[in-house]
């Protein structure tokens, strides 16, 4: 089976550039791994309007998979210590304890599905570590994942270029 992970965070994008990104990447399927989807800083990203400009503008589905969101216990702790490595190994370990990559189907991510967050970038988000996990377990199953954080392109001089 052929899967394509892809990330995105909704922070620091333009609606326009946020769906751009998912236009040109052939996403075909969005699923929220936010454990707070409905806050009112979200924007065009709130829960239900996500899902509605999602379908009507691109015609892809929306999901939300609480399984993949961060306790708020590990959510504070590294809001309180900003320790990235300590909040890796308590994702882990969550992610071990409600055997996740093992109870998600594969054949649910099947094409070009985007995990969606809120971060800018996916180096300190749970999105990546959530997709490094998946992509590792289903090519060790044999399958063919590919993955690939979604990010506006900066232009020459730090500033952004307009997603066409």
């Amino acid at each position: 089976m052929k899967l394509r992970l892809y990330t995105i965070g909704f922070t620091q994008k333009t609606a326009e550039e946020f769906f751009g990104l998912l236009q040109s990447a052939g996403v075909r399927k969005l699923v929220d791994v936010r454990e707070n989807r409905v806050g009112q800083l979200s924007g065009f990203a709130k829960f239900p309007d996500i899902a509605y400009f999602l379908d009507r503008l691109l015609g892809i589905e929306y999901t939300h998979e609480p399984l993949f969101a961060p306790t708020p216990e590990i959510r504070d702790h590294y809001q309180a210590t900003k320790d990235w490595g300590d909040y890796e190994r308590s994702f882990r370990a969550l992610m071990a304890e409600r055997e996740v990559p093992e109870a998600i189907n594969p054949a649910d991510y099947e094409g070009s599905v985007a995990l969606l967050c809120s971060e800018p970038t996916a180096d300190k988000c749970h999105r990546r570590l959530i997709g490094e996990m998946l992509r590792e377990h289903w090519t060790a199953a044999g399958h063919d994942v590919g993955l690939q954080h979604l990010t506006v392109p900066k232009a020459k001089g730090g500033r952004k270029k307009e997603v066409l």
